[in-house]
């Protein structure tokens, strides 16, 4: 079988690390990296809540994403100078939000309203995935904060895995991600459940054994972000 472009076993995921309190003056913020993708991810606290949500007693969680113009091989234009986001950004920001969510319990949390802004900084592929995984960190931090840790009620984090030549493979790259026969992204919690999951066959349709495969990965994947996870938050 072929290998990977980067040599890694296909059950292998890219170094991962994350820098908590990056950003001094956000509520809480981590600098995740995995392999060359590197996003800053921070959680800013407002005591009030959206127009439908007013008066009922419970808070939300809001999310922004973008990319610096550099962030990849080419200079990009920011979107603030087109006046208007593009499909991709809005779905990505839609995704962060609903993959963090259900795990905080909304009503616990009061009318306030916590935004999640993920800005990446370098990107190499996986670049939700790494800002789901990061936000939930800033996000931890940010209750922790406020001493309301115990809205908190699961661990999240993302993985991507992808049908590609060398078979079926955890945590793709770019150039993995660029050539992938299938791609797909998995929000899971650390309890087991599943909170999310994007598929797309790229050239053909895969088959049940093939998905059930890239769910087994990305359940070893994101065994080893929830350690990274931990680990970040121990270090504050």
């Amino acid at each position: 079988m072929t290998k990977r472009p980067s040599g890694r076993a296909s059950d292998e995921g890219r170094p991962v690390s994350i820098e908590p309190g990056f950003a001094r003056h956000a509520e809480g913020s981590a600098l995740i990296r995995v392999g060359g993708t590197e996003v800053l991810c921070t959680a800013s606290i407002e005591n009030k809540v959206p127009p439908f949500l007013r008066n009922k007693g419970q808070g939300w969680i809001n999310a922004e994403y973008g990319m610096l113009p550099r962030a990849t091989h080419q200079r990009g234009h920011r979107e603030a100078s087109k006046g208007k986001q593009s499909g991709r950004t809005q779905e990505i920001q839609r995704l962060i939000a609903r993959s963090l969510r259900p795990c905080v319990n909304l009503k616990k949390l009061g009318e306030r309203t916590i935004t999640l802004d993920c800005d990446v900084l370098n990107a190499d592929g996986g670049t939700r995935c790494a800002s789901i995984t990061g936000a939930w960190v800033a996000l931890s931090l940010a209750l922790r904060k406020a001493k309301l840790t115990s809205v908190i009620t699961s661990q999240v984090a993302a993985v991507s895995c992808g049908l590609t030549e060398a078979g079926a493979v955890l945590d793709l790259d770019y150039i993995e991600d660029s050539a992938a026969q299938a791609d797909t992204n998995f929000v899971l919690t650390a309890e087991g459940g599943i909170v999310e999951i994007q598929g797309t066959a790229e050239t053909s349709p895969f088959q049940d054994h093939d998905f059930f495969e890239l769910l087994r990965l990305a359940r070893l994947g994101t065994a080893k972000l929830f350690e990274a996870q931990n680990a970040a938050l121990e270090t504050l």
